[in-house]
């Protein structure tokens, strides 16, 4: 069973330490999505590997004609649309497994208040997260990592008893609409920026 003061490891660190692409590719999801370490983006990579797992497991399954798997399936498929994780009608085992860790880090209720316009950025949703300033269905959550259900994202909001419930609070955003980040495309952006800047010093 375990000492329950010492959690189980709920990630799994990279085979190898030293890879460019990998390294650069994991900073850039930890930039974007204003992670606090690259130990967050691990933890959401390990979700999506146990559900694509368990998908693929199951996919084996029907093979065979267990007459179980097909109940299993509903019931991911089904939780997975609660989470969020997935969206759509006649959803199947393929859609989870074409899921990327996007489909994770988009649940994240850090992600999930920039993107709703409640932080000028994600390290700021962060802070306001820690902070105590956001409220979840009525409850203050001060998990930046929360997964969100989908019933629960209309219901994020500032605590009723946060400052920034004032509009005129200097902190909260002045536009209502706040872009979503994709880290290739940010990626594309910053290059494309680069490349005009040491264009107009020639």
């Amino acid at each position: 069973m375990g000492d329950p003061k010492f959690s189980r490891k709920k990630y799994k660190n990279p085979p190898h330490p030293w890879q460019s692409e990998r390294i650069q590719m994991e900073n850039e999801y930890v930039r974007y999505y204003g992670l606090k370490n690259k130990k967050e983006f691990w933890k959401s990579r390990s979700v999506l590997k146990n559900i694509r797992s368990q998908a693929r497991n199951l996919q084996a399954r029907l093979r065979y004609g267990d007459s179980q798997a097909k109940k299993e399936v509903d019931e991911l498929i089904d939780k997975l649309t609660r989470n969020g994780y997935l969206v759509g009608e006649e959803l199947t085992l393929n859609d989870v497994l074409n899921m990327t860790v996007e489909n994770v880090l988009n649940r994240r209720l850090q992600t999930v208040v920039y993107h709703k316009g409640l932080a000028n950025s994600p390290k700021q949703a962060r802070q306001l997260i820690t902070h105590g300033h956001v409220n979840v269905a009525g409850r203050r959550i001060t998990i930046p990592s929360y997964i969100l259900a989908r019933e629960e994202e209309s219901e994020v909001n500032y605590d009723p008893l946060s400052p920034l419930n004032d509009e005129l609070h200097p902190v909260r955003p002045q536009d209502d609409v706040s872009p979503t980040y994709i880290p290739e495309q940010m990626r594309k952006d910053k290059e494309k920026e680069s490349f005009n800047r040491r264009r107009r010093r020639r």
